[in-house]
């Protein structure tokens, strides 16, 4: 299973009808950490006039959450979530800051710049794919050592962390549908040197910017 999340935490600002909106974008990965996200941006800005928050939490996106902070109903917190949902991102929390500018926007003027401004900051943060992926990790001679790394780019595979002692303990990361090729590769490379009891396989949260 794959989803998507930012790939930055950023900030947006726009001034529509002398009105500043500012959007911040975070990726959370609990309610507890989108409450503090929150919480942080409204002690940062206690003197606006509102502090809208909107996120969208979970690989389902099944916790998700909205407010209008004091705007008329329907205008902020939920066009704020609906770009979110509509990127089909997840573990996102924005807060929009309004400081007003004296001139009202009305109800569908509200919406038009909240929506706006959640959407240049996604469009700043990017975004990244969290995908089930298989971690390899295995002791292999300096030798086999720079053979493997050629191998693991030439395959299409990902290197992870490396540790050097007596021999290299090396990380190779895939997707879980090519976990036989990377057994051969690592079998091939090391000439069976590297017994598949010795090769330790777990599974991780593969990350990558899209």
């Amino acid at each position: 299973m794959s989803y998507f999340v930012p790939a930055r935490n950023v900030s947006a600002e726009q001034t529509i009808e002398k009105s500043k909106f500012i959007a911040y974008v975070k990726r959370v990965s609990s309610r507890e950490e989108a409450d503090a996200f929150i919480a942080e941006i409204r002690e940062k800005h206690k003197d606006a006039t509102h502090n809208v928050p909107a996120f969208v939490i979970g690989e389902k996106g099944t916790t998700r959450w909205a407010s209008d902070d004091g705007e008329p109903q329907g205008t902020s917190g939920i066009p704020v979530m609906n770009v979110i949902e509509g990127r089909n991102l997840t573990d996102t929390a924005i807060v929009v800051t309004r400081y007003f500018g004296g001139i009202k926007l009305g109800t569908g003027g509200l919406m038009r710049a909240y929506t706006s401004v959640a959407k240049e900051a996604l469009d700043k943060a990017g975004v990244c794919e969290v995908t089930d992926m298989l971690s390899y990790t295995v002791d292999i001679s300096y030798t086999a050592f720079e053979k493997m790394k050629r191998e693991v780019k030439k395959n299409g595979f990902s290197e992870g962390g490396i540790s050097y002692g007596e021999n290299v303990t090396f990380e190779i990361m895939s997707t879980e549908d090519q976990r036989g090729a990377v057994m051969d590769m690592i079998r091939n490379v090391t000439r069976g040197a590297a017994a598949d009891e010795n090769i330790a396989v777990k599974k991780i949260k593969g990350i990558r910017e899209i």
